[in-house]
């Protein structure tokens, strides 16, 4: 029996593409002028016969501007011009362009309403029943059906024009279209599914103009018609080695991710067993290089963790953690190649990485699959995958309440990987200095109180006559510089608005306070108030640091009480943060 699919490959080269609808005065012309075509079409292969008898002839007549006598002249044409426009006269030949005009002018374009979306969804609807019918009736004989999936095929890409009026949705929707719609993507032809879903993918596009509400509906019909579910029944028979199929994949993850834009949505999306499962083990496929679906998969799953704690939970549970770690793994020693696809894939299983461990089931999973060492090598031996290895590492023992996450730092090495690149930073490098002094602030606040891992930190410190401390504090001096320039420029444009204008250029100045290191201070103080609070020598050199800068402890406090003021104490972590500032600032005196 003939492939079902061939057969309707062979018959629609450019089936993804919609069709170019011919003005019909454009045929009718075509049509006037076939005559006169045909006869200049026979009378150029008379020509090329003569020239080819020609070529042991005379020489060819010289151009315009040369002399020569070569017969007498063409008469000149008649005064009805008879021999203008193919063979009618001029009066003729302006009647009938009058007449196309008019036809023209009468060709209103048709009006998209609810009546047409009606008249569109009666179409769609035939066609797929037309359809159905004659391939139940005709299993075996594809050349009995192939026309009505033809005409299906142009059915499903008339309702393109609907992205241009997203205020018919709801139309659309209340006439029970779109479950067909979606139905359509288990349709025995792939190439049937496949214009489903890009008709999807452009109704629900992000840069469709559409009012919340009708998006909604539409998105909201969309799934429970169980799209998810046949998306992901989609990928295992769609053959990524074939271009059609392979762009069936790519506009079905793009559909995927037009859903995952917004959060309530994403949180359905995202704890979809199925649809992660693909997701992943589509991310782990081995290629060379590595291909756009790849890096759109490890995208839509970075989106997913982005989304919401729901989402990053159910990661976690998948073991997605396990999965991302294993693949950025790769890039220990070796770097992807820049600005390829494979340097965003890198980049997006880092990022999804760093959004599951915000949560305590993704810090306990990283915990077991030993991220944590995985990230120490990274920062020794790696070279692109060093800056998201910090990053990485930062949230992972950032709000450890536990500890245990900060306690592996230490247990692994990770003091002498972590002060050697202190050492070792530079000005030019300011991502990685301030991931530190995050750390650093970290490890202070979740070590637990006398346990070897934290006795052995502050000795850290405190070592070579506090060569440490010293460094941490000049970089404080830095900051603070930077900031204090930045308050100033601030102050002066305060000085010159009134109370309205300040208030309302109160969240730019905190921003750009925020760039110019206020968020690097406060961690440097939160650091040093450690300090300060648990080793006596320690505090007697900060005080001698801050006394160079005719400074005392008092600058560390008002530090402590700003960074305090500005939580949001109805959060618990922020609730747990103020506390444990109020309790620095009573050490700091």
């Amino acid at each position: 029996m003939s492939d079902v699919s061939e057969l309707f490959k062979a018959g629609s080269a450019g089936k993804r593409k919609l069709d170019v609808v011919r003005d019909p005065n454009e045929i009718y012309k075509s049509v006037k002028l076939s005559a006169a075509d045909a006869v200049s079409r026979h009378t150029s292969a008379e020509d090329a016969t003569e020239d080819n008898d020609a070529v042991a002839g005379p020489p060819l007549p010289p151009v315009d501007d040369e002399d020569g006598d070569y017969g007498p002249e063409m008469p000149p044409d008649d005064e009805e011009g008879r021999f203008f426009g193919g063979g009618i006269t001029k009066q003729e030949s302006e009647i009938l362009d009058y007449v196309d005009g008019r036809g023209e002018e009468s060709a209103a374009p048709e009006k998209i309403d609810a009546g047409w979306v009606r008249k569109t969804a009666l179409n769609f609807e035939k066609r797929i029943t037309k359809n159905a019918e004659l391939r139940a009736k005709f299993v075996d004989q594809p050349p009995k059906f192939i026309e009505s999936e033809a005409d299906l095929d142009a059915a499903i890409k008339d309702l393109s024009i609907l992205a241009e009026h997203p205020e018919l949705y709801p139309h659309f929707v209340k006439l029970g279209c779109v479950e067909s719609l979606v139905g359509l993507l288990a349709h025995e032809n792939t190439d049937i599914a496949i214009d489903a879903v890009e008709i999807i993918g452009e109704l629900i596009d992000e840069d469709v103009n559409a009012a919340d509400e009708d998006w909604d509906s539409l998105v909201d019909a969309l799934l429970d018609a169980d799209l998810i579910g046949l998306l992901v029944s989609n990928f295992s028979r769609l053959n990524e080695d074939d271009e059609s199929d392979r762009s069936g994949v790519y506009h079905a993850l793009g559909v995927i991710e037009n859903l995952l834009s917004k959060t309530s949505n994403a949180e359905k999306v995202g704890q979809d067993t199925a649809l992660v499962k693909w997701l992943l083990e589509r991310a782990q496929r081995k290629e060379s290089p590595v291909s756009q679906n790849k890096q759109y998969s490890t995208e839509l799953l970075d989106i997913m963790a982005n989304a919401s704690p729901v989402t990053r939970r159910r990661l976690a549970e998948m073991d997605a953690v396990d999965v991302l770690l294993q693949l950025v793994s790769a890039y220990r020693k070796r770097d992807p190649e820049k600005g390829g696809e494979e340097e965003e894939y890198m980049e997006n299983l880092f990022n999804a990485l760093v959004c599951i461990v915000d949560e305590p089931e993704g810090k306990l999973k990283l915990l077991e699959a030993e991220g944590i060492e995985l990230c120490l090598i990274m920062l020794k031996e790696g070279k692109m995958s060093k800056q998201p290895a910090m990053r990485l590492l930062v949230h992972s023992v950032n709000d450890d309440l536990g500890g245990e996450l900060c306690r592996k730092v230490v247990d692994a090495g990770g003091l002498k990987v972590l002060f050697s690149l202190f050492k070792k930073t530079t000005q030019h490098q300011r991502g990685m200095t301030e991931s530190l002094f995050e750390i650093f602030r970290s490890l202070l606040r979740f070590l637990p109180a006398d346990s070897a891992e934290r006795i052995r930190t502050l000795a850290k410190f405190v070592e070579k006559d506090y060569e440490k401390l010293d460094r941490l504090y000049e970089c404080r001096r830095r900051y603070t510089s930077m900031l204090d320039a930045q308050n100033e420029k601030i102050r002066q444009e305060r000085s010159g608005m009134d109370a309205e204008e300040a208030e309302a250029s109160e969240g730019e100045w905190f921003l750009r306070r925020i760039d110019e290191g206020l968020y690097s201070v406060w961690n440097i103080d939160v650091a040093l108030a450690w300090l300060i609070a648990e080793d006596v020598g320690a505090k007697k050199r900060i005080q001698k640091l801050l006394a160079a800068d005719g400074k005392d402890l008092m600058a560390i406090k008002a530090t402590l009480d700003e960074y305090r003021d500005g939580l949001d104490v109805d959060k618990p972590e922020h609730k747990d943060l103020a506390e444990m500032l109020t309790t620095l600032m009573d050490f700091v005196r």
